[in-house]
């Protein structure tokens, strides 16, 4: 057990090489993972049950001592990503699915990614953990709400359908995951030190199963969609960061809002798309995952310089 909970440590820290090396593997062997696109949805359950098995009442509790802090940054979730994602297909022109897919990814939660690179960049961690806990209790409502009124324009929206679909893959599991670590208790520490390699192997799949599925897509519009993607992912989190400046917050907690903001649950935006929308909808989101985590590493190490300095 002590070795698999050290093979989950390491696969969380290599997590974003991880899904860089196997979504370069589906683009040129899209063969050996176009089989895995019916297993999205139900290993996005998966992470989402290990999420439920690691919330904590405390998460919450930040939400009563510094509400005013988790308001804005669920506030700036839901409004800078969304906003931007709008903007930008409209600016250039995006075709009708891959816009979809951008404001898709735009309108998601936060990502538990976030959460560890928070902490990695010596940021507040229990408030990204309280907005990205937030934000994903209020997506079933907000996400499909959001991505009815920006996205209509290119390609219809079904807000019920994408309700029932973030019930079934993110609050089901969520809660069914409390409910086993409050009946179980401590027995549940094994599976929560096992549960980066689960979630990590999780994302992988769905990405490269993402990557596969629209590989000639990705051939024709890949370069234009990663441009978007990279200027999405940039300006959040740029603008997160400007916003807790804005707000008065202290550096820990404008690192925590700067990530919080930029760093999407792409996993989510990739099941919502292909079961909604199309495979190439789903690129946007894939393409996200990969490159939020290559980004959000870079920036977590130089938020940690910016502390270090001021000591």
């Amino acid at each position: 057990m002590r070795a698999l909970a050290l093979l989950s440590r390491f696969c969380g820290n290599a997590f974003p090489l991880l899904v860089l090396l196997f979504a370069v593997l589906a683009y040129f062997q899209p063969g050996w993972f176009k089989g895995l696109t019916g297993a999205i949805v139900p290993l996005l359950g998966v992470v989402m049950f290990g999420m439920g098995l690691t919330l904590k009442g405390e998460d919450f509790r930040e939400v009563g001592r510094h509400p005013a802090r988790v308001i804005i940054g669920v506030l700036a979730q839901f409004i800078i990503m969304p906003g931007l994602a709008w903007v930008l297909c409209k600016v250039l022109a995006l075709p009708d699915e891959i816009a979809v897919g951008v404001i898709l990814v735009g309108c998601c939660p936060g990502g538990t990614a976030s959460n560890v690179m928070t902490w990695l960049s010596r940021g507040d961690v229990a408030l990204s953990v309280a907005i990205t806990s937030t934000t994903t209790l209020l997506a079933p409502l907000v996400t499909p709400a959001l991505v009815w009124l920006l996205a209509s324009a290119w390609l219809p929206v079904s807000f019920s359908a994408m309700f029932m679909s973030i019930l079934q893959v993110v609050l089901l599991p969520i809660a069914l995951g409390l409910i086993v670590q409050r009946m179980l208790g401590g027995r549940t520490q094994m599976a929560v030190d096992v549960l980066p390699l689960v979630s990590v192997v999780s994302i992988v799949v769905i990405i490269a199963a993402v990557v596969a599925a629209s590989q000639a897509k990705i051939a024709e519009s890949g370069l234009l969609i990663l441009a978007v993607v990279m200027l999405h992912n940039g300006l959040g989190l740029l603008l997160g960061y400007l916003t807790g400046r804005l707000s008065g917050m202290p550096l820990a907690q404008r690192k925590a809002l700067a990530i919080e903001v930029g760093m999407q649950n792409s996993g989510l935006g990739a099941a919502l798309a292909s079961a909604h929308f199309s495979p190439l909808a789903a690129v946007p989101s894939a393409l996200f995952s990969v490159w939020h985590n290559l980004s959000g590493s870079v920036l977590a190490a130089c938020f940690r310089r910016m502390e270090d300095k001021q000591k």
